[in-house]
């Protein structure tokens, strides 16, 4: 079981499913809304058990962002066209038995860090 939360603890998830696609992204928007680099995990959206009130925010025409509205935490992250929804990796409870498998969006990432792993990069 992975369970996780938000910094106030109004926002829980949990889920027995067997997370996929571990990543670290380094795109614009996940800069801006995590300050920094964004490490996430996916499972289907069914197998995700959320309580709370989670506010999404339309981040784009292709995807939404939930977040918790009283301490700011990012948690979510859902393509529209998608039943996949991706964790906060920062939000899970440890131990958390992911591995990171890559990074993505590595052409938009910032200056000011060195992607420094042998982890495979996605342009």
């Amino acid at each position: 079981m992975i369970t996780g939360s938000c910094l106030c603890g109004q926002i829980t998830f949990a889920t027995e499913a067997e997370p996929a696609s571990a990543s670290m992204c380094h795109c614009a928007q996940c800069s801006k809304q995590s300050g920094g680099v964004w490490a996430s995990a996916q499972v289907h959206q069914d197998a995700l058990t959320i309580t709370g009130p989670v506010s999404w925010f339309e981040a784009s025409a292709m995807a939404k962002r939930g977040f918790c509205a009283t301490c700011g935490s990012s948690l979510f992250w859902q393509a529209h066209d998608e039943n996949q929804i991706s964790f906060a990796l920062g939000a899970v409870n440890t131990p958390t038995g992911i591995t990171l498998e890559k990074h993505i969006f590595t052409a938009e990432k910032s200056d000011y860090y060195t992607i420094a792993d042998s982890l495979p990069q996605k342009p």
